[in-house]
């Protein structure tokens, strides 16, 4: 698939009919669009063509095989669609307009994360909890794409995404701004249920298999863990970041 439309602007791709839904409520711009025969005679699929064609994007009636080959998260429900490459924020910007708006920043930092899935569901997480900012590295990092955007539900649309090219330097800048730093932790940290969560904050999610880097773990103010009662010493990264910031939202509810 070209990646740049006649404006040489990039595209990415991206799947099902929630993402694609989504990608139209928020304003993006969709190039082109590639559909299963028949599927205009299911009426989900219908609205979302019909919407598509009304903001001007090329509709390609293919066989379901034709998808298959396209698909990058192996569940395009019979659609993907080729539109403009998701917009990256300026991470200070941010940050300062949620100043702005009287609020103190909850943002979430993740550290060489690199299941798409995990990203995904992340994201998801996010967007459901209010979190205002996800901050990744450019390099050795999971970074937005077909797979993510799917399993995000349509999240990503949503959820302000900022890279930076040194996650480090990042932190530090912040802490300058008066922020405070967690770092999510298997051993040797504190129970999060009994963490202070107020203030502006940080969150840092480490890397799946090996976790935070020693370069940012020495940078957080406080390490959190999640006890665990079972067999299975460790969650899923997603699911071990859901349970912490919805505790830090539940208690920064009770301040704000």
């Amino acid at each position: 698939m070209d990646n740049k439309n006649k404006s040489g602007e990039y595209l990415d791709q991206i799947e099902g009919r929630n993402p694609v839904s989504e990608a139209l409520r928020a304003g993006r711009s969709i190039n082109k669009i590639w559909i299963v025969k028949n599927g205009s005679k299911d009426s989900r699929l219908q609205d979302i063509i019909t919407e598509c064609k009304d903001k001007g994007a090329v509709i390609m009636q293919v066989e379901k095989e034709v998808l298959d080959r396209m698909s990058e998260s192996s569940n395009h429900q019979g659609i993907i669609a080729q539109v403009s490459a998701i917009k990256y924020v300026d991470p200070f910007v941010q940050i300062q307009k949620v100043k702005s708006e009287g609020r103190n920043p909850f943002i979430l930092i993740l550290d060489n994360l690199q299941d798409g899935f995990n990203f995904g569901s992340i994201i998801r997480i996010s967007e459901a909890a209010g979190i205002d900012l996800i901050v990744i590295p450019e390099r050795r990092s999971v970074s937005v794409d077909a797979h993510v955007a799917k399993a995000s539900a349509g999240a990503v649309e949503y959820v302000p995404i900022a890279r930076v090219t040194n996650l480090a330097t990042f932190i530090d800048r912040i802490k300058e701004d008066g922020f405070w730093i967690f770092g999510s932790e298997v051993d040797s940290a504190e129970n999060y249920q009994k963490a202070n969560y107020q203030g502006s904050i940080a969150l840092i999610v480490g890397n799946e298999g090996t976790g935070m880097s020693q370069n940012i773990k020495k940078r957080c103010d406080f390490l959190v863990t999640i006890p665990m009662q079972g067999k299975i010493n460790s969650l899923n990264a997603a699911v071990a970041t859901g349970i912490i910031i919805f505790e830090a939202v539940e208690q920064r509810k009770q301040y704000n």
